[in-house]
């Protein structure tokens, strides 16, 4: 691809009318995270949140005539399947990806968000080809069982990303299996909410995207997750039932790879007449701390700005940029010769932050919060 170029990712999948899953939600997320999505529909579902009235199955060689359109003229940099819709088809689609040497996310789908069946024995079997096929397969606990198993999979080889959602408790464990001795988890609160709706078709495609774009599948993996979480956070609440996820809210400084400069902390004497300065041009407070002499803002674009009372301006204005791999940067820094006023350490505020002054004596702050940085527990 020439430099510039976005990752073009073939989303083979099912039709999903109310939006929330399938082809709808693998497009927002592909796109919302700089890829080109193309698609070859394997169904038509009428459905909503509520659940799925009726399924129709495009043909299979429909389903081919799609895939050889675009992978013989735009190409193809990672592919993401999910809704096969029968065991024709899954073996054709496996036919016609045995070529392929990108990489491959494979989401089997087999019952809807509301208890719908989306996938019969016989393309439940037909799986095992596209399993065999895939960088990765994605099984949420049900479908694990139905297709033999942790134990099983891991025995035949199979990469498996485990997700935990339907497990008991307050907290879920996705668990990454890429050989039967080398594993890694990932662990958040789950977040209560009804808008569900294609949570598993939105990390498979997020994965096939960060992929598709280069990365390593572990930093694809927690980067796809994340996507996920504040999918689920800023849900619109659309629906009766299980509704949609807010894709198109999701603020892209948090999905950027390297560094982002997203928040800067200026000094201030008079506490109100600054909030209200803020405030009147526009800027949405999200935090207000008169005792501490703080406040946040917020812009529609998500950076954030905030004020700190100090009869010390100068020392007040910090300046802050924030990185996934945090610790390996300060790392690299402190190797070229760089003093740390402060080292990597966790925040009860819920960012992992380190400090440092540039030639000017600024204080720069470099960080890492994910979705905390956009929803922590403070925020008004």
């Amino acid at each position: 691809m020439a430099k510039g170029t976005p990752a073009r990712i073939l989303i083979i999948a099912g039709s999903d009318s109310g939006g929330g899953a399938g082809i709808q939600a693998d497009i927002k997320t592909v796109t919302m995270l700089g890829g080109h999505a193309m698609t070859a529909v394997t169904a038509i579902t009428a459905q909503n949140t509520l659940g799925v009235d009726a399924v129709h199955m495009i043909p299979t060689q429909m389903v081919m005539d799609q895939i050889s359109a675009v992978v013989s003229d735009i190409g193809v940099d990672a592919v993401k399947i999910g809704m096969i819709g029968n065991a024709e088809t899954a073996h054709a689609v496996a036919d016609s990806l045995s070529d392929l040497s990108c990489p491959i996310i494979f989401d089997p789908v087999m019952i809807s968000t509301s208890g719908a069946a989306l996938a019969d024995g016989d393309t439940i079997a037909a799986f095992e080809r596209l399993m065999g096929l895939a960088t990765l397969t994605t099984p949420n606990l049900p479908e694990l069982q139905a297709l033999g198993g942790k134990d099983a999979l891991l025995a035949r080889r199979i990469p498996l990303l485990i997700k935990g959602g339907h497990a008991d408790g307050d907290d879920i464990i996705d668990e990454l299996h890429l050989a039967p001795r080398q594993s890694e988890s990932w662990s958040n609160q789950r977040i209560q909410t009804r808008s569900t709706h294609g949570t598993g078709c939105t990390l498979a495609s997020a994965i096939a995207a960060g992929l598709g774009q280069g990365m390593e599948l572990v930093p694809a993996i927690a980067r796809a997750r994340l996507f996920v979480r504040l999918a689920l956070l800023d849900a619109p609440g659309l629906g009766q039932g299980h509704g949609p996820m807010g894709h198109q809210s999701v603020r892209e400084d948090a999905m950027v790879a390297g560094l982002s400069l997203n928040h800067v902390t200026l000094g201030c004497r008079d506490y109100a007449a600054s909030v209200d300065f803020y405030k009147t041009l526009g800027l949405q407070q999200i935090v207000d701390s008169p005792g501490n002499g703080y406040a946040r803002f917020e812009v529609p674009n998500g950076v954030t700005f905030s004020i700190h009372q100090s009869d010390d301006i100068a020392t007040s204005t910090v300046v802050c940029f924030e990185s996934k791999r945090l610790d390996a940067w300060v790392t690299e820094l402190s190797s070229q010769g760089y003093a740390f006023e402060q080292m990597p350490q966790d925040e009860i505020w819920g960012w992992r932050e380190a400090k440092l002054l540039d030639p000017a004596g600024n204080m720069v702050c470099l960080y890492s919060a994910g979705e905390n940085r956009r929803y922590p527990a403070w925020r008004m």
